[in-house]
């Protein structure tokens, strides 16, 4: 398994804003608790990281886009 969004659960407030921003579907909201669920469908967009208003996502990989000149 490649690297996945880390859920800090002592941090998350369980709002949901994380899972209805997946478009991927690989946040899932169960036991009362945000779980990383459908990993391969994981698009690393950090999208879940961004709309965290407590900081309870960190995504372990960064997303860089190069530019070239032509």
């Amino acid at each position: 398994m490649g690297d996945m969004p880390i859920i800090d659960e002592a941090k998350c407030q369980r709002c949901g804003l994380c899972v209805s921003i997946c478009v991927c579907g690989a946040l899932v909201m169960e036991d009362n608790a945000v779980k990383v669920i459908q990993v391969e469908n994981c698009g690393w967009c950090t999208m879940c990281e961004l709309v965290c208003p407590n900081g309870a996502i960190s995504c372990p990989f960064e997303i860089v886009v190069e530019t070239t000149r032509d």
